[in-house]
C-alpha cells in the first residue's frame, strides 16, 4: 500500500459578482481553502472547504502546520484511524472551526485519492445506497438583494420550478425586514410556485429568542414552507428544541456544527427533524458517515449544506439522504468557478450522478492562480 508523500494547502479568494445579503451578515467575497494529497505513486487527491469572508489562510495554515506533519508518510488507506489520530492531536487548537474545517478538506482529499486509486466515482466508492444514476436535489437561492422586490423573488423561484425543480429555497429573517415583509416575500413566491412546490425558508441565525422567531413563523406559516432552517445560532440548541415543539414548521439544522457529539446532542434534545451537515465543516467524509448513521437511528433525514459537487457523493452513498443543496448559478456558491466539471441537472429537479473517478472534477489551474492569495506549500 503506497504511503502519502505531500499535504499541501492554498487559499483561494473569489469575489462575488454583487454583494449579497442573508440574515445577519453581507458578503462580497468567499475564501476557500484548497488541499492537495499526493500518494508515493504520484496519484492525487484534492479536498476543500469554505474558509469565511475574511481571514481565509487560517485554515490553510492549519493544514500544513497542524495535520500535514501527522500524515505525511503514513498509508494511504487509513482514513478512520488518520482521521482519529488527528482528531486527538489537535484536540488544544481546537476541535471547531478553522482546525475541523482544516481537518475536513485533508479528509475529503484522502478518501478522493481512495477512490481515484480504485477508479471509481466516490458515491460508488464510499457504497453507493441508490439504484439510480441521479439523486434529488433542491434549488437554493432568495437572497436579498438591494431593489429586489417580492415580484423579483417569485420570478426567481418561478424559474427554478421551471427548470424542473420540486423544491427551491430563499431566505428569511434579514435584519431591518419585518415579519410582515417576509410574509408578502412568501406569499409572492407561494402563489408564483403553486402549492405543490416546497418551499424552504433559510433564517441563516437570525432570531436570539423562541418568542421572537414563533411571531415571524407565525406570519409564515399559512403558506405552507416545508422547512425552517437554522433558526438561531449553532450553540442554542436549547432554543432550536424548544421551537420545534412549538411550531408546525420542521426545524432543520446543523450545516455549521461540528463533530458527531455535538449532533448527538442536538439528535437527543429533538432540535432537529433535518440534519444539513456539511462535510467540508463536520469532519470531512469520515466523520459525515458516522453522523449519517447516527441521525437514521433518530429516524432523521441528511440535507447536507452547500458543496453540491462534494454532498451529491454522500447523499447517494447513505441510507438516510433526501436532497442535494444546489445552487443554479455561481452568484453565492462561487466555489463552482474553480473547478472543472459542473454537475447536470436532470428533468425531474434530480442531478447526474457523476461517473469520474473520485470527485469527479478537479481545480482548473488557471482559475485558481488568479485568485489565489498565497501558493501551493
Amino acid at each position: 500500500m503506497t504511503r502519502i508523500r505531500s499535504v499541501e494547502a492554498r487559499t483561494v479568494a473569489v469575489p462575488l459578482a454583487k454583494a449579497t445579503a442573508m440574515a445577519r451578515r453581507s458578503v462580497n467575497v468567499r475564501y476557500y481553502a484548497l488541499v492537495r494529497v499526493t500518494d508515493d505513486d504520484g496519484r492525487t487527491g484534492i479536498g476543500f472547504c469554505y474558509a469565511g469572508n475574511f481571514g481565509g489562510s487560517v485554515v490553510s495554515h492549519a493544514v500544513r502546520e497542524l495535520i500535514a506533519p501527522l500524515v505525511v508518510g503514513q498509508q494511504a488507506d487509513r482514513h478512520r484511524a488518520l482521521w482519529n489520530e488527528v482528531y486527538a492531536e489537535t484536540l488544544l487548537h481546537g476541535r471547531a472551526g478553522s482546525v475541523s474545517r482544516a481537518l475536513s478538506a485533508v479528509d475529503i482529499a484522502l478518501w478522493d485519492l481512495a477512490a481515484r486509486t480504485a477508479d471509481k466515482p466516490l458515491w460508488q466508492y464510499l457504497g453507493a445506497t441508490t439504484t439510480e444514476d441521479s439523486v434529488p436535489a433542491y434549488a437554493s437561492g432568495g437572497y436579498y438583494l438591494d431593489g429586489k422586490t417580492p415580484d423579483d423573488l417569485a420570478a426567481e423561484m418561478r424559474g427554478y420550478v421551471d427548470a424542473g425543480f420540486g423544491a427551491v429555497k430563499l431566505k428569511v429573517g434579514r435584519v431591518g425586514v419585518t415579519p410582515q415583509h417576509d410574509a408578502e416575500r412568501l406569499a409572492a413566491v407561494r402563489d408564483a410556485v403553486g402549492p405543490d412546490v416546497r418551499v424552504m425558508l433559510d433564517a441563516n441565525n437570525a432570531w436570539s429568542d423562541v418568542p421572537t422567531a414563533l411571531e415571524a413563523l407565525r406570519l409564515l406559516e399559512p403558506y405552507n414552507p416545508f422547512w425552517i432552517e437554522e433558526p438561531f445560532g449553532p450553540d442554542d440548541i436549547r432554543s432550536h428544541a424548544t421551537l420545534a415543539q412549538r411550531t408546525p414548521i420542521t426545524v432543520a439544522t446543523g450545516e455549521i456544527e461540528y463533530g458527531r457529539w455535538r449532533h448527538l446532542e442536538l439528535l437527543e434534545r429533538g432540535g432537529a427533524a433535518i440534519l444539513q451537515t456539511d462535510a467540508a465543516v463536520c469532519g470531512g467524509i469520515t466523520e459525515f458517515q458516522r453522523i449519517a448513521d447516527s441521525a437514521a437511528s433518530f429516524g432523521v433525514t441528511m440535507c447536507p449544506h452547500w458543496f453540491h459537487d462534494l454532498h451529491i457523493h454522500l447523499v447517494a452513498s447513505i441510507a438516510n439522504g433526501q436532497y442535494v443543496e444546489y445552487f443554479p448559478d455561481d452568484q453565492v456558491l462561487n466555489f463552482r468557478r474553480l473547478v472543472s466539471r459542473q454537475l447536470t441537472v436532470l428533468p425531474g429537479g434530480r442531478l447526474a450522478l457523476p461517473t469520474e473517478p473520485g470527485l469527479g472534477f478537479d481545480f482548473v489551474p488557471e482559475v485558481v492562480e488568479d485568485v489565489a492569495t498565497d501558493q501551493w506549500s
